[in-house]
């Protein structure tokens, strides 16, 4: 099982004063990754509902900090040296596709191959509009084409596109990513339509929110849908977010606990389960607003969860 750190880009922790030294703490303290999700702005109305909690309302409020992922991940390369560095998720649509690529292939020749693209289409409706992005209505389709020109660009050499959202005169596109052929894609999202791209596009599958009952039935129609492209679950990299408070139980958007809550034996539990389930991967975050609660935390993980998986 390999362990990867969320250091949190948005709420009142969102500060270099923590951030950082969340990230040198997962690079000495046997974490494989470190990850960022994604947020722009927080327009001040926002009716669109938030899919990862049972009240809908987004857990964080807008008049907090909120760092820009990509610069933050910049950072973050030049202050570690081991942990892979991704995002958990990147909403494809906010962004150029061949300005992110060349950002993210720059990273990955920086840090000598240590880039992970985490792809989603987003929720918020809101932040479409204040981002001028593709219509909120065609984020799927406008996605799907931004992963194939993605790859195409950390490939390298002479590229051009042709679709219906993109489209890209021939370019030059020198260096290529270090990693071949490309930064790795894993894809965030737990509905049918994500797990057919995940089994069309990705390089590995992203869930969260996820109780342990719903998994295996999750699992079950991405199997199917890795057999349709004539593909194999097993080709995938698989990892599950967890939202950690040890010693406090939280509702899941299902009803019920939520893993990664509540008592120490039964987050351990949780991440039993999720790794005889077949994921290689946990992501952890913690969602609180004390940094000095949040560093013991981590430390009670690092110390008593991770040795007893």
């Amino acid at each position: 099982m390999k362990f990867g750190l969320d250091v949190g880009v948005y709420g009142r922790l969102a500060t270099p004063e923590n951030i950082i030294p969340l990230a040198e703490l997962a690079d000495s303290a046997g974490f494989d990754s470190v990850w960022l999700a994604d947020h722009v702005v927080f327009p001040v109305d926002i009716q669109s509902r938030y899919p990862y909690n049972p009240t809908g309302q987004f857990p964080v409020p807008g008049s907090e900090p909120l760092l820009e992922p990509i610069a933050t991940m910049g950072v973050l390369a030049g202050a570690t040296k081991h942990v892979k560095i991704g995002t958990a998720v990147l909403v494809m649509p906010y962004r150029n596709p061949v300005v992110l690529a060349k950002m993210l292939t720059t990273y990955d020749v920086f840090t000598g191959g240590r880039i992970i693209l985490g792809a989603g289409v987003g929720w918020l409706e809101e932040e479409f509009h204040a981002l001028d992005a593709r219509a909120f209505s065609a984020r799927g389709p406008v996605t799907d084409e931004y992963i194939d020109l993605f790859k195409r660009l950390c490939e390298g050499g002479e590229v051009s596109f042709d679709g219906q959202h993109y489209q890209l005169d021939a370019v030059r596109a020198y260096p290529p990513s270090v990693q071949r052929p490309s930064i790795p894609v894993v894809i965030g999202g737990t509905s049918n339509a994500a797990l057919k791209r995940v089994a069309a596009r990705g390089d590995g599958w992203l869930s969260v929110a996820l109780t342990m009952e719903r998994i295996p039935e999750r699992l079950a129609v991405l199997s199917r849908a890795m057999a349709a492209e004539d593909r194999r679950l097993d080709e995938l990299m698989l990892l599950h977010k967890l939202f950690i408070n040890i010693g406090n139980e939280r509702e899941s958007v299902y009803g019920g606990r939520e893993p990664g809550t509540g008592s120490l034996s039964q987050i351990i539990d949780d991440v039993k389960a999720v790794a005889e389930l077949g994921f290689g991967h946990i992501i952890i975050r913690y969602l609180g607003v004390d940094a000095a609660e949040q560093t013991t935390q981590l430390k009670r993980f690092v110390d008593e969860v991770m040795p007893r998986v």
